[in-house]
């Protein structure tokens, strides 16, 4: 199944938290901050008022409480808008 994002909205696969340990002691998975990182997947074709700048492969710095998570064939997901996208890394 494929996923078009609408409007100005972007579809975003989150990199993986880092494993981490402190002083041999490991993180469990709940304690783990949530990525603020992502690939690009799919991106909307924009709106009259704002052109998609960020586009598929591209990877992206966005805010902790961005978007909105789903999950489709066991693959995480984050839909946002292109606003809520802060940087795209080169």
């Amino acid at each position: 199944m494929n996923i078009k994002p609408l409007a100005d909205r972007v579809l975003v696969v989150p990199a993986p938290a880092e494993e981490r340990t402190i002083g041999g002691i490991i993180i469990p998975d709940t304690a783990k901050e949530k990525p603020l990182k992502g690939e690009v997947v799919a991106v909307g074709n924009g709106t009259k008022d704002e052109e998609m700048v960020v586009k598929v492969g591209d990877t992206v710095l966005y805010g902790k409480y961005a978007g909105t998570e789903l999950e489709l064939d066991g693959t995480k997901y984050l839909i946002m808008r292109q606003s809520d996208i802060l940087a795209i890394v080169e």
